[in-house]
């Protein structure tokens, strides 16, 4: 089985997450206290977590990850697909929260 590094990159950790996720099914969530971010494809659950707690200084429990399927779209006569993208499910401890909206 392959080691898990407990250190990383410290300059690599703020590219990985990329945007965080608000659809329905990510404000759903929010109140089990799990938010959704989309992050590198190259991204591993240790890396996520690793960056989660650095950038919003929260205790992170659990990580979910999985690649999106690519969806074929029409434009006309020219069919083509959307782009592929990975999201992460990050579950946080109880006594942590992340503000996506400050000020709301």
């Amino acid at each position: 089985m392959a080691r898990i590094p407990k250190t990383f990159d410290e300059r690599r950790l703020p590219d990985i997450l990329i945007r965080p996720l608000l659809n329905e099914k990510a404000m759903r969530l929010l109140e089990q206290n799990k938010y959704t971010f989309e992050v590198l494809p190259t991204a591993t659950k240790p890396e996520v977590r690793a960056a989660v707690e650095l950038m919003f200084d929260v205790k992170v429990v659990k990580v979910n990850t999985h690649h999106l399927p690519a969806v074929s779209r029409r434009v006309g006569r020219f069919v083509g697909m959307r782009s592929r993208y990975k999201r992460a499910i990050v579950t946080l401890a109880p006594d942590s929260k992340i503000e996506l909206f400050p000020g709301v």
